[in-house]
């Protein structure tokens, strides 16, 4: 298929994933009246969001994971039913393959707690189930409470977890090359089933894991499926670099992003990486109006919904539990928050210290923009000032794409869909038709040979 892309870039469009928390982005979506209010345990409303996305032309779509039921106050977690009760996405995204046909299909796995056979034994078959449309999205758990599920009375420090991370990727990507792409014969007239010369022990033994393999999968359409990773701290960008092949990120500014961009890219040399391997997707929750002023009162209408137990405690996660009743809504952050976040999610925690210090944002202030749309930026608009600053970000070398996290669910989708794609399409920056059956054929990514050197 022939492609347009932009005068800036040509020859390239824009890639798209689709982000479904279940009821929607927003923190309060579940009380807009137009959200599946039982999306946590409800099949079908999944299945349809993955045919709309795919309707769509989305490269993918993706679910975030963690494992226990989400830690805080109940007088806020009564109230905030995001991620208490709600599928494995594997297993969902098994289900889901069957009922679409061009879409990725891209899952979180936490290497803090699996195993790296494990993990790479699922998405293997996942990959070979739905013909080449798997991801995952290596995290390092920083939820305190998986720790007590799994034996453990603490974390993982902050740079353990990622040394944890990158030797866990490591293996998962040597177990994926177990099999060579031709090593089962299946001839029944020499009774070979498969030729044992093209099958290879992994024999790993490093410092956190000893794998012996090989895996019990065979090679999967895409060669392994492909790597996402999320985090954006000095030690993130350089597992990025030497593993992600498209990276989320939550970007705000420009300027920011496209220093992001053009310093990820940078450090890919020294792995022999090229830069077009690693696909930047920041996240985005666009709020699509006929009007600028429908989007607005749709804003609106979420931001009006955000009950300030769950924006406190929303906000409060993100700042290494800081505590925050007591404090005036309506004053500034405390100060103590900036001594007590050492083993918080670096990104979300810098990010919002930044607002309350450089913008003087009041707690209230700070938990509607930050819980609104969970630290990804927000933009409000008719579909044409949307695709205006999806586009200006392009052309900018801020990213290549973007996770869209519509901020209720279906109907946010919906709009995107209906309203913000076709305008992509008519610039020319968005595909009008998928480019093969794999997701390394939508995201231009390279399928890695069967052994390494070939």
């Amino acid at each position: 298929m022939s492609m347009s892309g932009s005068t800036a870039r040509p020859g390239e469009q824009l890639k798209l994933g689709a982000f479904f928390h279940p009821t929607g982005n927003h923190v309060a979506s579940w009380l807009d009246e137009t959200s599946q209010v039982d999306a946590g345990t409800n099949f079908r409303h999944y299945v349809e969001l993955a045919q709309t996305a795919e309707r769509g032309k989305f490269d993918l779509m993706f679910l975030a994971d963690a494992l226990a039921v989400r830690d805080g106050r109940s007088e806020a977690l009564r109230r905030w039913p995001q991620y208490m009760a709600y599928f494995e996405p594997l297993t969902l995204l098994s289900a889901i393959s069957t009922a679409t046909s061009n879409l990725g299909l891209v899952a979180t796995a936490t290497t803090s707690y699996n195993e790296p056979y494990n993990v790479a034994r699922k998405f293997a078959s996942l990959d070979l189930i739905s013909g080449g449309r798997a991801g995952w999205n290596i995290v390092t758990s920083s939820n305190q409470s998986e720790a007590y599920n799994f034996g453990r009375e603490a974390h993982y420090e902050h740079d353990a977890r990622y040394d944890r991370a990158v030797e866990f990727a490591e293996v998962v990507k040597g177990l994926w090359q177990s099999w060579e792409d031709d090593a089962f014969i299946r001839d029944r007239s020499t009774q070979m089933y498969y030729d044992p010369a093209k099958l290879h022990e992994l024999n790993h033994k490093g410092e956190h894991f000893s794998v012996k393999g090989p895996l019990n999968v065979a090679r999967s359409p895409q060669g392994q499926p492909v790597l996402f990773q999320a985090g954006s701290s000095e030690i993130g960008r350089e597992l990025a670099a030497r593993t992600a092949e498209a990276v989320f990120t939550p970007q705000h500014v420009i300027t920011e992003a496209r220093a992001f961009y053009a310093d990820l890219k940078g450090r890919m040399a020294k792995f022999g990486r090229s830069p077009e391997h690693l696909k930047v997707m920041p996240g985005l929750n666009p709020i699509v109006g006929r009007t600028l002023a429908e989007a607005q009162e749709k804003h609106a209408h979420l931001q009006s919904l955000i009950h300030p137990d769950v924006g406190i405690e929303v906000l409060s996660y993100s700042l290494g539990k800081f505590d925050l009743r007591g404090y005036d809504v309506d004053g500034p952050l405390p100060d103590a928050v900036e001594q007590h976040g050492t083993n918080a999610g670096q990104t979300a925690f810098k990010q919002i210290i930044g607002w309350a210090r450089n913008e003087k944002l009041t707690i209230r202030q700070l938990y509607q923009r930050f819980a609104g749309a969970r630290g990804q930026r927000t933009v409000i608009g008719t579909a044409a000032m949307i695709a205006d600053e999806m586009q200006a970000w392009f052309e900018a070398h801020a990213v290549d794409g973007f996770l869209i996290q519509p901020s209720t669910l279906p109907g946010g989708l919906n709009d995107f869909v209906d309203l913000v794609i076709p305008e992509l399409q008519e610039r020319g920056l968005f595909r009008s038709e998928y480019e093969g059956p794999t997701l390394r054929d939508q995201l231009g990514l390279p399928r890695p040979p069967d052994r390494p050197g070939r």
